[in-house]
């Protein structure tokens, strides 16, 4: 097989479009570091590191995970995935799976052993790694899988939001004030509205597979509701921490973002059919990025 042909199908399994999103709350949570004035690059570094592997961890294991239980078809509204056009096996996205949960620990590892200042951080930081791992995979992989349960909105939340944000801030600042709570929020809130969008869009494929995500639950018009309403609620988390903490008017570049928001929004509400929303997942990515970085942004400039 053609090595760049087969490079070419193992970075499309990686979804690269995905890892600006995930890399977005440890942009987030080192400027909120700088804000503290206990920013240190090497930790940033790592932390990068880590997440872009436990990313493409996500990704391999949700594919075989939706491959192993029949979940994509090529039905499918979103683009195939290249184990359903048979370009890559099972076994071989298995074994894929074993390594990068193992180059996953190994770059968590370094990041605690560098960045902490007691016994009780190092294990801690292990521990959540190892947890993080665990996350990653059993999305779609296993009996229970919680992203059948209607459950992954929750783990978004706190894995892209609280862990990400507060950990690569605490490994950085070793102390939490509770004000931090709110942008991580935010970043999570987010990160749920790109999934969101995604159950959306796969809702009736969802439903017949019997992968019983929140929208599936709650139904798409609910859906949409509940779409606008992380975006609101992201957006106020913003807005408090920087009337709270405001220094200066970049405190509030993040505003620049909200009228993108607001489209989006009534895009989302006003239209049901699900193959509408194709186009949509990667501009929700595109406008959950740029709101981060703005804010990120207000908060070094501030």
């Amino acid at each position: 097989m053609n090595k760049n042909f087969l490079f070419s199908i193992w970075f499309s399994t990686a979804r690269p479009k995905t890892l600006p999103l995930a890399l977005a709350s440890i942009i987030v949570g080192s400027a909120l570091a700088h804000w503290a004035g206990k920013f240190d690059f090497i930790t940033t570094l790592l932390a990068f590191i880590t997440t872009i592997l436990l990313q493409i961890l996500s990704n391999f294991a949700n594919d075989y995970g939706d491959h192993v239980k029949g979940s994509d078809t090529k039905e499918r509204i979103g683009p195939l995935r290249a184990i359903q056009q048979g370009a890559i096996s099972g076994e071989q996205l298995k074994k894929a799976v074993i390594i990068l949960s193992l180059l996953s620990f190994i770059s968590g590892v370094a990041l605690s052993a560098y960045a902490f200042e007691s016994i009780q951080d190092l294990f801690f930081f292990i521990g959540l790694g190892v947890v993080s791992i665990v996350a990653a995979i059993t999305y779609t992989v296993g009996k229970k899988a919680y992203g059948y349960l209607g459950l992954g909105d929750l783990f978004v939340l706190i894995f892209f939001g609280f862990v990400a944000v507060i950990g690569v801030f605490y490994l950085q600042a070793h102390s939490v004030p509770s004000i931090i709570l709110l942008p991580a929020f935010g970043c999570g809130l987010l990160s749920v509205a790109v999934l969101n969008i995604n159950n959306l869009r796969d809702i009736n494929q969802d439903r017949q597979a019997g992968k019983n995500t929140l929208i599936v639950r709650i139904g798409s018009q609910n859906g949409r509701k509940y779409h606008v309403a992380l975006l609101v609620l992201a957006v106020i988390s913003y807005l408090i921490f920087a009337i709270s903490e405001f220094e200066h008017w970049y405190s509030f570049l993040f505003l620049l973002a909200v009228p993108l928001l607001a489209k989006h929004a009534r895009f989302v509400y006003q239209h049901q059919d699900p193959k509408e929303l194709y186009p949509i997942l990667g501009q929700m990515a595109g406008l959950a990025l740029i709101t981060n970085l703005l804010f990120s942004l207000g908060i070094l400039l501030g």
